[in-house]
Order: C-alpha cells, then structure tokens, then sequence
C-alpha cells in the first residue's frame, strides 16, 4: 500500500472505533465530534484510494510530469558506489540537487554487479521514486528494471553507460563512443611515434561501454595506424590490484610490449603501478580513461604520460538537472538542445545530451584539477 495511504487508514481507524460507529459515547468526547472525525477520515481515506488508482508511485501517470509544487526524490545510480569515478559523479548531482531542491537518493553495489543493480531499481520503485538517473552495467540486463520503472510513472534516463533505448528516455552521455575510443587510440599513437604492440585493459566483460570503446580502439588503429597491433586485451573489474596484476603478465608475455591503453579509471594507476614495479617507466607508455587525483603522482613521476577523461563531476551535475527538467515536463523528446543550470547549454543529438569532448590531463595541466 502506498505510504500515504497507510498513514490515513491508520487515522481512520483510531478515529472510528466499533463504539463510535454504533453511536455509543467515546470516553473524554461527545458523540456528535467522534462521528464527525470519523466522517472525515473516512472521506480522506476514499479520497486517497480514488487517487492511487489514478496516478502512478512518482505522482504522476505514466508519460505526465509531475504535479507543480512537489518536491522531487532523484535517485542516482552508480556503477559501483566505491569507484572514485561515481563518487565524483556524485559530488556534482549533490551541488545539482541543492539548486534544484530536489532529494537525491545515491546507492548501487559494492562492486560492479549488474543482478544487484537490477534490485536497487526495484527498491526504489516500490519506494515511489520521481526519476533515476542510472549508468548501467550491463546494458540488456538492467532494461527490464527500467522499463518497469517507467510503467510505473517513474522518468527514467541514464548517464555514464547507456541500457536498451526503449528503457529510458534520454542519455546523458559524456563523450561519444568512437569519441573516446579514438581519443585514448590518438594519444597512444602519439606516445609510440605509431608503432609497436598495445594491450587494452577494461572494467569487466559485461560493461558494455568499455567493450564499445574497446572496439573503437581497434578500429581507430587499424583505420590509421598500420604500424601498431593490439596484441591483447584484459578485464580488471574495476580494481586497481587486478589491473596491476593483469598488467604485470602482460608485461612478462609480450616483451616488446610499448603502450598500455586503459578504458576504466582504476585501470589507469594499476598499469602505471605495474610498468613502475617492472623498471619499464618510459619504455612502456601508459594512456587511459582516469581521475587526475588517482593519477597525479604516476603522471608526475612520467610514469603515465596522460589521463584522458571529462569532467566527471559536470557528469553527475548534467545528469541530475536531466531528470529533474524530464520529471517536471521541461526536457521532451524532439527537443535540441537543454540548459543544466550553471553549466550552461548542451547539444541533443537525438536522446543523447552531450556533455562534450574527452580532455586529456598532463603534466603540465593536471595540477589545475581537484577531482
């Protein structure tokens, strides 16, 4: 049952006893006042079954806005709620929240988990949600939760990592695809003088934007590149030991190994940590996706020689003002473009909000960066 609807029942039912529906004197009150209470919670509780058989958990039918005047509850998926990456996504839908004066619910897995994101979903739409901005692990795998949620009234958009496109009505997407995976092929080649063997190391095999990047990558070298070869490719699941360790075999099985290329933040320190530990700083270059504060001291060190990335916080930010607008019916399909409060406009390519183009953090910028 609805909340709302519990708590007035429950009126009801202290204000309407047996004594006062068969007209017997309550004790410390007239009859007439008993009846006249039970009356009116009786009304409110007809009232509010005739509401909820009318509106959706979030407070309005499937495909409406919301009622003016409600104060909103935004719920943020992370992919997993530890990675530095999400939690500075965070901080910017934080700031996002405060403008807007919205509530704003954080919560996702511990680890990368597609089935436990599945459940955080589902949570939140027995809680009755207004909107969830959700970056999706496993794109085909969190799509039935979502298309349950906007069913149900609930507006629906991800960031980050995009599901099926019938489960959401925008994507707040940071960079396109071959974007990214060009950029991190560009700089890489850049590094090498465009030649000699590459790995790749991604977030895990179900994240199907990295896989996405990952090809791109491919396809960016083999398009432009003749002189270099991907010679493997690794999934570290979002661990920087993992990827240390994966890094560190792929060191030992290619020996002339001259570029690791890594498409997750906590990828980035852990091939820098592995070509630092194997006396190969310099000789193996190492380019990725990552935070300038994970990577500071790698890149000071010249043991990573860039970090390519967005602004992760203006991630967050965008995504938050997005669902607020969808929620309160002011971001509608067809539109081209959207204002997200202090950041300013952005383009809408079809139902992807742009947030812009990868920038690449170096030695001689990364210090101007706190993220």
């Amino acid at each position: 049952m609805n909340p709302i609807l519990s708590l007035v029942a429950g009126s009801a039912r202290l204000r309407c006893s047996p004594a006062v529906a068969l007209g017997a004197p309550p004790s410390g009150g007239s009859t007439r006042s008993a009846r006249l209470r039970c009356s009116l919670a009786v009304a409110l509780v007809a009232l509010a079954v005739a509401g909820c058989g009318q509106t959706s958990p979030s407070g309005g039918a499937a495909g409406t806005p919301v009622r003016a005047g409600k104060r909103l509850t935004i719920a943020l998926l992370p992919k997993s709620k530890g990675n530095a990456y999400f939690v500075s996504c965070k901080n910017g839908a934080e700031k996002a929240a405060r403008e807007l004066g919205v509530d704003l619910v954080f919560d996702g897995p511990t680890d990368p988990d597609p089935a436990k994101q599945n459940e955080i979903v589902e949570n939140w739409i027995t809680l009755g949600v207004d909107a969830i901005a959700a970056a999706c692990e496993n794109k085909e795998g969190i799509s039935t939760a979502l298309r349950k949620a906007r069913a149900k009234g609930v507006k629906v958009i991800t960031y980050d990592a995009d599901s099926l496109p019938d489960a959401r009505e925008f994507f707040v997407n940071q960079a396109t695809a071959q974007g990214i995976g060009y950029a991190l092929m560009d700089e890489g080649a850049r590094l090498c003088a465009q030649e000699g063997e590459f790995a790749v190391i991604i977030g895990s095999l179900t994240a199907a934007n990295q896989v996405e990047w990952r090809n791109y990558i491919q396809e960016c070298c083999a398009a432009k590149y003749p002189g270099m070869k991907m010679v493997a490719w690794r999934p570290c699941d979002d661990f920087k030991d993992k990827a240390q360790s994966e890094c560190t075999t792929l060191l030992s099985a290619y020996p002339q190994l001259r570029l690791l290329i890594s498409t997750t933040s906590l990828g980035v320190p852990g091939a820098a940590e592995a070509v630092k530990q194997a006396g190969k700083t310099g000789k193996v270059k190492v380019v990725g996706l990552g935070l300038p504060s994970e990577n500071r001291r790698y890149v000071k060190e010249g043991v990573t020689d860039s970090v390519i990335l967005w602004k992760t916080e203006d991630l967050g930010y965008l995504a938050v003002q997005a669902a607020d607008a969808l929620a309160r019916g002011a971001l509608k399909r067809g539109d081209r473009s959207f204002r997200a409060g202090a950041l300013g406009t952005f383009d809408i390519q079809g139902d992807n909000i742009v947030l812009g183009k990868p920038f690449i953090f170096n030695k001689d910028n990364i210090d101007q960066f706190n993220f």
